[in-house]
């Protein structure tokens, strides 16, 4: 009886794990610092922009390897996949250009070049145009049928993270470094004007990542200084909840199904946030390794670890996620 006791306790807290790591991805010799990640999830693949190594990387995550390097990139920051016409788009912080290859033959199909540089997040919008986040604070609006730009939202300094609502027409975005301050600014995509401007609480700065939980009305921000997450009740634009956070964060998700959040961090850790803004867990990862990817077709997150040597290799950890 004890056996079975010691048996089922066993099973009920591998059960209750949120995470659990499988074995790590080789990144091969790819060196300086990884940006942000796009996936695949028809063919299991992860696109990561390799900023330091000014490639981008395009990982089989079933196969375990590293399948193409895509080089002669200026500073990838943001990479964004196309599913409907099987392109991906990168986004290049030194030139400011945005990028689009065929997934298949990795051949160059289109180029947009962002007066300003710096293009960095990238997203897609239900209508289909490409949204970059570039320069000293604008968002680039890009008609992916016209193939051309067609507008553009002046911030007040340059943009972070941002998320856009799938059943309503706002978009939110991390403004860290405004001279009136830290804040999220809220633009209608129907007109691309600023509606609103959230300012982040005294003290607290360096808001770069950011996951939206619409189903909820709430907008996740990692901040930076001091490290913590802040939730937004997206129809006051108030702030509803904080919960710590890692250090040196780049990244976070939100997990609609279990409703937890996933955060990574740059001083080594990864946490997992209840719905409650519990800790639920915390697992350590590597240094640097601040940019992540929650993929929730394939239950599982992904940790990008730098290059620093022969004591840490660059390699991609991955986590199998619970329900």
């Amino acid at each position: 009886m004890r056996l079975f006791t010691l048996l089922l306790l066993v099973k009920v807290a591998t059960i209750a794990q949120p995470i659990t790591p499988e074995p790590p991805i080789s990144l091969g010799n790819i060196t300086g610092r990884i940006d942000h990640m796009a996936a695949d999830a028809a063919t299991h693949r992860i696109y990561l922009a390799a900023l330091g190594n000014n490639t981008v990387e395009v990982i089989d995550t079933e196969a375990r390897k590293v399948i193409r390097s895509i080089s002669g990139l200026k500073h990838p920051q943001g990479v964004l996949f196309w599913p409907d016409v099987n392109r991906f788009a990168v986004a290049n912080a030194d030139d400011g250009r945005v990028i689009v290859y065929d997934a298949e033959s990795y051949t160059t199909l289109l180029t947009f070049e962002l007066n300003g540089g710096d293009a960095d997040n990238i997203r897609m919008d239900r209508l289909k145009e490409i949204i970059v986040g570039y320069g000293d604070g604008a968002l680039a609006w890009i008609n992916t049928s016209l193939a051309v730009q067609v507008g553009n939202t002046m911030l007040d300094a340059h943009p972070e993270s941002f998320q856009l609502e799938k059943n309503g027409p706002r978009l939110f975005v991390n403004v860290p470094e405004a001279p009136s301050g830290p804040h999220v600014t809220v633009i209608d995509r129907r007109t691309r004007s600023v509606t609103a401007k959230w300012p982040l609480p005294g003290g607290v700065s360096q808001n770069y990542p950011m996951a939206l939980d619409e189903a909820g009305h709430r907008l996740f921000i990692g901040c930076r200084k001091p490290a913590e997450m802040l939730a937004f009740d997206t129809q006051s634009g108030k702030v509803i909840a904080t919960a710590p956070i890692p250090g040196d964060t780049d990244d976070l998700f939100y997990d609609a199904t279990s409703k937890r959040v996933y955060v990574s961090g740059g001083e080594g850790a990864v946490a997992v946030i209840d719905n409650d803004y519990k800790t639920v867990a915390s697992i350590a990862t590597a240094k640097g390794a601040r940019t992540s990817l929650f993929v929730p077709e394939l239950k599982r997150l992904f940790v990008a670890v730098p290059n620093r040597g022969k004591k840490q290799p660059p390699e991609l950890l991955v986590y199998r996620v619970s329900p």
